[in-house]
């Protein structure tokens, strides 16, 4: 079983690349592929009932539909947000990425928060 505590629910897999390149901690990544059915929603709630569960996904029209649909299944996730200049969390570079986990109290690699970290 699963003992990771913290849990990301995700857009896509270029997502799910993007913060495991700047995370510095063990976090469950979930992959929803941009749409989720309400059965594997409930499925996702019964099975991280006891997790912290923070919620990642794009600052796009379809972004926000999947977070208002996590939101009401999730209602203690901790909702991060991506500059909407950046549109997706696969586009947005690395030390923004870094800053928004940070703010979330996730670690980070601390290159990443190196004054713009050099075009990383």
């Amino acid at each position: 079983m699963d003992e990771l505590e913290k849990v990301m629910i995700v857009e896509g897999k270029s997502d799910k690349e993007k913060i495991e390149s700047v995370l510095d901690e063990p976090v469950r990544i979930i992959c929803t592929n941009g749409t989720i059915s309400q059965l594997r929603l409930e499925e996702l709630a019964d099975e991280l009932y006891d997790k912290d569960v923070y919620i990642l996904v794009d600052a796009d029209e379809s972004g926000e539909k999947l977070r208002k649909q996590l939101k009401r299944e999730f209602n203690e996730a901790c909702h991060l947000h991506i500059d909407r200049a950046y549109k997706e969390v696969a586009a947005a570079p690395r030390h923004h990425v870094a800053s928004v986990l940070l703010r979330a109290n996730l670690n980070v690699h601390t290159i990443f928060l190196e004054r713009k970290s050099r075009g990383v």
